[in-house]
């Protein structure tokens, strides 16, 4: 949510995605602080593991976005973003044998590494993904968002250390984004537990509907516009 409201500020897509991944990376480690009694290893893997795959995910990512152009993966989000919530649904209301994993030690890692890849190029609806793929694996909510949030945090580094020395990062945009987004994020962390999660699940559904369907009507009025100017 951070991107688009980065861009109605003027930015082009990959400042404010440059902008954005400097600026929520201290919320990050904030928010991973606040609740990380609850982080946890997930389909048979151990949190330590998929910390690694998330550094080097990231790490990767990061250099894909300095050699490919960033609308490439810009005109994926939408199905990207799509897809983790038709997950995430799936996995909270669809018919499922309690305890069962639908993602075991291979498949979660695969993920997870995709994921981190993702989120170290470009980062938008990160959240939606790996709470998609931490709940197929088994994985409770509330243990599901702690873990992701300092997934986060380890998978932007390797590419906020590169980011930082970059002209494209908006300081005074990034520095207010990041003094709000610490308060909300550890506010968020200490919420996750007390509220109820049958309502969590409910309300992160509907805003992964709405981010979806704002992602695709922002791509076709890029489209449209690009073929216009054509």
């Amino acid at each position: 949510m951070t991107l688009p409201a980065l861009m109605l500020m003027g930015m082009d897509a990959r400042a404010a995605n440059i902008t954005s991944t400097v600026a929520l990376f201290p919320a990050q480690i904030a928010t991973g602080w606040t609740g990380r009694v609850h982080v946890a290893g997930a389909g048979g893997l151990s949190f330590k593991a998929i910390v690694t795959l998330s550094l080097i995910g990231g790490a990767l990512g990061a250099v894909l976005l300095l050699i490919t152009p960033s609308s490439f993966f810009e005109h994926l989000v939408p199905y990207l973003v799509l897809f983790a919530t038709v997950v995430f649904t799936w996995g909270s209301f669809g018919p499922h044998r309690e305890g069962s994993a639908k993602l075991g030690r291979i498949g979660t890692g695969f993920a997870q590494w995709l994921i981190a890849i993702y989120g170290g190029y470009f980062g938008g609806g990160i959240g939606f993904l790996m709470l998609a793929a931490l709940t197929a694996a088994g994985m409770k909510l509330l243990t599901a968002g702690a873990t992701k949030n300092v997934l986060a945090a380890v998978m932007n580094a390797s590419a906020v250390a590169i980011f930082v020395f970059s002209s494209e990062v908006r300081w005074v945009e990034a520095a207010i984004t990041s003094a709000g987004a610490i308060i909300g994020g550890i506010a968020g962390g200490l919420m996750m537990q007390r509220i109820n999660e049958r309502v969590l699940r409910v309300v992160i559904t509907l805003i992964g509907v709405a981010l979806t369907l704002g992602l695709f009507l922002r791509a076709q009025g890029w489209m449209f516009t690009s073929a216009h100017a054509s």
